[in-house]
């Protein structure tokens, strides 16, 4: 994988329907800057935390009908932002494609495994009788969003959360456990010719 092609790692998505209005780019090969803004502090919090620890540069900027709640903005956001990063992926020429990660966060643990397969699937599971809310955000969301993510990015994720108390530290070590494990099955592998797979074709 050449540096001009590593630097062509650019995904953008822009979705405006009768609910919301998303503007998402994102750059696989970044430093973790982040520019979020949903309406939703806790979720932009979220969205900063992927940025940050997989090293993407993430602009996200979604305005919602948060007057009806906050479902339509998340899900939205999360559509957008997986297909932006399919469109970054590109051929998946020279990348890892495989990677895991666990994450402590205080009481909690998070534990992601991924596959960038162009075949979308997800498992997830996370302790019950969490905490409904964290500020605006709806905590039965959290699922939602990877779900909504792993459809458009086209991978296979499974997350689980074996065990955590506090709800804050559930989601965000979720999205952190997610975000190192993107960045390491995202990387080139210089041992790796052409596309890591049998079929040719991810």
């Amino acid at each position: 994988m050449t540096d001009e092609t590593r630097h062509r790692r650019y995904g953008r998505v822009a979705r405006s329907t009768k609910e919301s209005s998303v503007l998402v780019e994102i750059d696989l090969d970044g430093t973790g800057v982040a520019d979020i803004d949903t309406g939703i502090g806790f979720y932009d919090h979220m969205l900063a935390q992927l940025a940050k620890h997989g090293l993407f540069d993430l602009l996200v900027k979604t305005t919602g009908d948060l007057h009806v709640d906050s479902h339509h903005t998340v899900e939205d956001t999360a559509l957008a932002l997986g297909g932006a990063f399919r469109e970054a992926l590109g051929d998946k020429a020279g990348i890892r494609r495989f990677a895991n990660a666990a994450v402590p966060l205080d009481e909690t643990l998070a534990e992601a495994v991924v596959d960038l397969s162009g075949r979308p699937y997800l498992v997830h599971e996370e302790p019950e009788a969490m905490a409904p809310m964290i500020g605006a955000y709806d905590t039965t969301l959290t699922r939602h969003i990877f779900e909504s993510f792993v459809a458009q990015a086209q991978i296979c994720l499974h997350l689980h959360v074996p065990y955590g108390r506090n709800a804050h530290h559930i989601v965000e070590a979720q999205f952190k456990a997610v975000a190192r494990a993107l960045r390491d099955a995202c990387a080139a592998d210089p041992r790796v010719t052409g596309i890591p797979s049998t079929k040719g074709v991810l």
